[in-house]
Parts: structure tokens; C-alpha cells; sequence
């Protein structure tokens, strides 16, 4: 074992024991904040703002600014989690809810890129693609997407509908992860360390490889940082250039997610109409579970994705903050 490795320490490092009946974590908004949030997206949506030109300081939220404060905060040093109730779905029409879901995210950071287009707010529902589309990213989807990381500071999720059965969310303290690897097989823990080679899952830029390389774990400060994609992992092997996984690294991807898998350390969420999840994304690994829901597309299991890089805190290593093909941005 590298002699710099050493368990993990605060209130980052969670199992479920520690969360599932202590709710601090769980907010509901004040019918003056869900009254903020409304007038501002009115009125960022009569002075013509879109998602491209809405900025922090188009859309001001005095009433709303001690709690996004104490909610960076239990992201930044505390949980790494947050799930606000209450989000004013009922009250807005589909635009202003989409203005006033992205205007609560720039007092958290700067919206970034989720794909190749640079889509800044992304619909997360089974879009019900053909077979023969090609190299889909599960979140289109309805099939499980187990434990994994995103590629912005913070990942926050609003929920307009819920699915009809399934599609529960659960969230594992990665910091618990690497503390429980590091005990039973810190060899393992070590591999994870070391780069290895991720799919593009054909969102590759003109130029780019279809793969790339980064370690599932840095170093930061001190910190171990988790940033995993299994299937990114393994997917990268249907590439010819790419080496092949060797067995001991195999079992490493197979060790972490089994240890976030384990009721033990994960918590399970369900989401309704109006839920926000918040995530840090240096601290906490999300998984969904599949669902089943209706043809209507109106009565599909249907979220909004944002990702965001923070404005007080940086959770992960250079470049996995920025998102995917960023544009520019006010």
C-alpha cells in the first residue's frame, strides 16, 4: 500500500446508518422563496432572457441568498448533498420553470456543457430511441445506470414527473467507497490510481481520440477525488489500440461497485414533482434504477439535469469541470 494513503476523516464520509433517519439534509422551500424564484423567472422571461444570455445577475434572489449559502456550504464541507422540496413546478409554465430551475443554478455556479452539443440543461426521459441508433448515453434511456460521477462540480436534478414504477435514485459517500477498498484491499484501491482508458461514448470532437485517459482517483490537497464511469471503462475495450483491462483492475472496478452497491453505505431517494437533488460530484456517486413508465410523453418519468461548476468550490481536477464542449456563457 502507498504510505500516503490513509482513511478518510468529516462529514463527507457517510454510510447509510448515518443519513437514512438524521434529515437534515432534506429542505423544503418557504412559500416566500418559491414566490422568489417565481417572479424572477417572470421576469427574466419578459425582459426575452433565454437559457444562453441568463446570468447570476439577471435573475436576483435576495430572500433566497442565506439558504443557497447554507446549501453550498453542506455540498462544500458537510454531506456533499442536498434534496430541496417544494421547487414551484405547479406554479410556472414549462419555459419559466426551465428559467427559474437554471436561474437557482447560477447562485450555485456556472452552468456547463452535458454532451457534444453543449447543451446547458439537459431533459433526462426514455426517449424511446429505435434499435440500431447506436452508442446511446443511458440517461436516454430508462435502463439502471449504476454508481458513477459526472463532469461538473455539482449536479443538481430537478423533477417535473415521476416515473410509474422504479427509477429510484441512490447516492454512496465515495469517500466511504475508498475508505472501505482501502481496508479490505488497498492493492486494488492502488490500481484505481493509476490512468486508465475511458470511452467517448461517440461524443468525440473533430480531432479527438474516441477514448481518453484519466485516473479514477487523483490526489487533491490530500483528498482522493473519485471520478468513475464503469461502463466508460469497459466500453473503451471495443477499441483495438486500447490495452485490455488486466484481471486485477477488473476486480478493482468490480470491488467499488460493489462496496456502493452494499445497502450499508448507500441511501435511496424518490423523487416527486418539484424535488431538487443537489450532489457534489467530487464526494458522492449516483446511481437510477431502471423504471417502467407510459408511452404518453407527457407522463414519463421526465428530469431536468444541470451541471454546474462551482463558484466557491472546485470539486474534482482540472478539466472534469468544465463539462462537455462548454460554450460560451454569460
Amino acid at each position: 500500500m502507498n504510505a500516503g494513503r490513509h482513511p478518510q476523516r468529516g462529514a463527507a464520509v457517510w454510510v447509510n446508518r448515518d443519513v437514512v433517519d438524521n434529515r437534515s439534509w432534506e429542505v423544503t422551500l418557504t412559500a416566500d422563496q418559491r414566490d422568489e424564484l417565481c417572479t424572477a423567472a417572470r421576469r427574466a422571461s419578459a425582459q426575452g432572457h433565454t437559457l444562453s444570455t441568463l446570468s447570476r445577475e439577471h435573475f436576483p434572489l435576495p430572500r433566497l441568498s442565506d439558504a443557497v449559502h447554507q446549501w453550498t456550504e453542506e455540498l462544500a464541507t458537510g454531506r456533499g448533498f442536498v434534496l430541496l422540496h417544494g421547487f414551484p413546478v405547479d406554479d410556472l409554465d414549462e419555459q419559466e420553470t426551465e428559467l427559474a430551475y437554471f436561474g437557482l443554478g447560477t447562485h450555485l455556479g456556472r452552468p456547463v456543457g452535458q454532451n457534444r452539443s453543449g447543451d446547458l440543461l439537459t431533459h433526462i426521459r426514455d426517449e424511446r430511441l429505435p434499435a440500431g441508433t447506436g452508442k446511446v448515453r443511458l440517461y436516454r434511456t430508462r435502463a439502471r445506470q449504476d454508481f458513477h460521477t459526472d463532469g461538473a462540480d455539482i449536479i443538481g436534478l430537478l423533477c417535473l414527473h415521476g416515473a410509474r414504477s422504479g427509477g429510484e435514485s441512490r447516492i454512496v459517500s465515495s469517500l466511504a467507497v475508498y475508505n472501505e477498498m482501502l481496508r479490505r484491499r488497498p492493492d486494488l484501491l492502488e490500481l484505481l490510481h493509476e490512468p486508465m482508458h475511458w470511452d467517448r461514448q461517440d461524443e468525440e470532437l473533430p480531432g479527438e481520440k474516441p477514448w481518453f485517459v484519466l485516473p479514477p482517483i487523483s490526489d487533491h490537497g490530500g483528498t482522493p477525488r473519485v471520478f468513475y464511469i464503469g461502463w466508460y471503462l469497459r466500453d473503451a475495450q471495443r477499441h483495438a489500440d486500447v490495452p485490455r483491462l488486466t484481471p486485477d483492475q477488473v476486480d478493482a472496478l468490480n470491488l467499488l461497485e460493489a462496496i456502493a452497491n452494499d445497502p450499508a453505505f448507500h441511501l435511496t431517494m424518490e423523487f416527486h414533482p418539484g424535488d431538487v437533488q443537489l450532489l457534489n460530484n467530487g464526494r458522492i456517486l449516483h446511481s437510477r434504477e431502471a423504471y417502467e413508465d407510459d408511452e404518453d410523453l407527457a407522463q414519463r418519468r421526465h428530469l431536468l439535469r444541470l451541471w454546474l461548476a462551482a463558484h466557491s468550490f472546485s470539486s474534482v481536477g482540472d478539466g472534469l469541470r468544465t463539462g462537455i464542449n462548454t460554450p460560451h456563457t454569460p
